[in-house]
């Protein structure tokens, strides 16, 4: 397309989630409760795993990454959520906007990892219990956790490069909350063919091949978990697993509905519903899930607790 008699786009303007003013005032204390809880339960999931020491094991380790990984996985996308509530114009200029679709898909790909790596970790304590401190000692779990991060942020690394060289000419208009993939190709002048299929390329190998080695790893632990002769046993690890399987495909069903597809007309519409259950919902529900409803974290969370209250106590006697 012949851009040189075309005015170049510096900025965007998000529409977010159109309505009357109350409703979008209903949707904002919404997301606004959902983020702070988000941010409060993984930030405290953090910090109980560096504040007690029996929680410094792999799987510990892992779900610490994950809680992290939460934090800024929403940030990266809802305070500008948050903004097209109450604003009625929310812009962003068009480098910011490429640099949060990198990062934003950075953090979705090292979660899609990350998830196939605690659903392994899992599957060798659950399948390989004699051999489960051998093959995944602390330093293994360090490097597959830095493998998960390093991957996650190579990853979408090629098509980030080739969005910041497309030219943007009009409308400029994103039919989202925050620079997806989609819209930003929508609202490009130049050829994106090549961008396209490179990013749902990326997409769909990231997405699918962990998809695949979670549920490959779940899927040998429902079999073990069946050939236990214990029924209490069978109910306690089933119980875990089953909750934990739960986040995964809400995650993954999400996830692969919008991105697992070739380059196509896409409903922003429905997109937009979408992408509010893997970017608001998730980080959520993640950490009550894998954490606070687990016995161990619940115990050395009054440990915790009660350290502090104690040290709290004895400064304000000497006081």
């Amino acid at each position: 397309m012949d851009i040189t008699n075309q005015t170049r786009v510096t900025e965007f303007i998000f529409l977010g989630f159109p309505g009357v003013l109350h409703l979008r005032i209903t949707l904002f204390v919404i997301f606004l409760i959902v983020y702070l809880l988000s941010l409060m339960g993984n930030t405290l999931i953090i910090f109980i795993v560096l504040m007690d020491i029996t929680l410094q094991t792999p799987m510990y380790i892992f779900l610490g990454n994950l809680s992290f990984l939460e934090i800024w996985y929403t940030t990266a996308t809802v305070p500008k959520l948050l903004d097209t509530c109450l604003s009625q114009v929310v812009t962003i200029s068009v480098s910011s906007c490429i640099t949060q679709y990198y990062f934003f898909f950075s953090m979705g790909a090292t979660e899609c990892i990350l998830l196939a790596v605690m659903a392994y970790d899992r599957y060798l304590a659950i399948c390989s219990p004699l051999h489960y401190s051998l093959l995944m000692s602390i330093r293994m779990c360090l490097r597959f956790s830095a493998g998960s991060w390093i991957g996650g942020f190579i990853a979408p690394l090629p098509p980030t490069i080739l969005i910041s060289h497309l030219n943007f000419c009009g409308p400029q208009k994103i039919n989202h909350f925050f620079c997806d993939s989609d819209p930003i190709f929508k609202l490009s002048c130049s050829d994106t063919f090549l961008v396209e299929t490179l990013g749902y390329t990326c997409t769909s190998v990231v997405i699918l091949s962990s998809f695949l080695l979670t549920m490959s790893s779940y899927g040998y632990i429902v079999v073990t978990i069946i050939k236990l002769s214990s029924q209490k046993a069978q109910k306690k690890t089933f119980s875990t697993c089953a909750s934990h399987l739960t986040v995964v495909s809400i995650y993954y069903g999400t996830i692969i509905f919008a991105y697992v597809h070739p380059p196509a007309k896409h409903n922003f519409t429905i997109g937009k519903v979408i992408s509010v259950f893997y970017c608001v919902v998730t980080p959520l529900v993640n950490p009550l899930i894998y954490t606070l409803r687990n016995k161990d974290v619940k115990t050395a969370f009054r440990k915790v607790l009660a350290r502090k209250i104690l040290l709290l106590t004895t400064n304000m006697q000497r006081i």
